[in-house]
């Protein structure tokens, strides 16, 4: 029996008065992220009615809801992944309750490991485009996915501005996905590096497919957190990327809230950036 999605919009818009606005999911170690929302209502994924529960280090499983500089603002801390052993339709959830809840603009995180010598750990990477690199439907090579309907332009061109306002770096690049929960191989770098790829991780991918599926404008950002396999000696673990997202934490931030705010004012003024960011969707 799937989960009545409706049921757990109106348990949370009871429990949280979310009623719409911008939805953000943060990646591992970048919770801190939700502490800067003023009137913050917690509400743990245990408490949900038929929610499923985050099991990774780094993501606490939690919903809060309140606003950032007087924009409502629902933050998922913490996701779901296949190598939890969640099925597709668990991993995508969120993004249909999002959906449900009158969200009208969704950014998406995580920590991504750089498959670039020359973009280090410590960078913020705009996802431009993705690659499916499971194999999941066969063994066709992964075809690239740019712009619409997956990652909004308006949106993009809004981050690139909101990065400048608050003085962060923000590279761009080709985001690949992969299942996990092993790290890659250095082979396996190399090829995702030849088909074009700049970074690797194990979710987000299936959010922005399934956000494409339910018509919400998108945006993704990688916080590179390690080296993948093979560009760098040292060994990868999961304590090199939470303390490397702690290390970039207040340039996240930053980023992240200039981003909310610009949009919150796209869609509040008459200039037409509402409409650009709808219909690039």
């Amino acid at each position: 029996m799937k989960p009545d999605v409706s049921a757990m919009a109106k348990f949370i818009t009871y429990r949280t008065g979310f009623r719409g606005g911008t939805a953000v999911i943060l990646g591992s170690g970048l919770g801190s992220f939700a502490d800067q929302l003023a009137d913050p209502v917690v509400l743990p994924y245990g408490d949900i009615p038929d929610y499923p529960r985050s099991t990774v280090a780094g993501h606490s499983g939690e919903l809060v809801a309140g606003n950032l500089r007087g924009n409502p603002l629902i933050v998922a801390k913490g996701r779901f992944h296949f190598y939890e052993g969640y099925d597709y339709h668990t991993v995508t959830l969120p993004i249909r309750l999002f959906r449900e809840l009158g969200v009208s603009n969704l950014i998406i995180t995580n920590a991504a490991g750089s498959m670039k010598p020359e973009t280090p750990p410590g960078n913020l990477m705009l996802i431009k485009g993705h690659m499916d690199c499971t194999f999941r439907h066969g063994v066709e090579l992964p075809r690239r996915f740019t712009g619409h309907p997956y990652h909004n332009p308006g949106l993009l061109k809004l981050a690139k501005t909101a990065a400048g306002r608050a003085a962060v770096p923000l590279g761009e690049g080709i985001y690949c996905w992969v299942f996990g929960p092993a790290y890659e191989t250095p082979a396996e770098i190399s090829f995702f590096r030849e088909l074009g790829g700049d970074a690797v991780g194990m979710s987000t991918v299936p959010e922005i497919l399934s956000a494409a599926e339910c018509g919400i404008p998108t945006l993704a950002i990688s916080t590179l957190t390690n080296y993948a396999a093979g560009i760098s000696d040292k060994p990868l673990t999961h304590e090199e990327v939470l303390e490397t997202a702690n290390r970039v934490k207040s340039s996240f931030i930053r980023l992240l809230t200039e981003i909310v705010v610009l949009i919150n004012a796209g869609e509040d003024s008459q200039t037409g950036k509402r409409d650009l960011l709808k219909r690039d969707s």
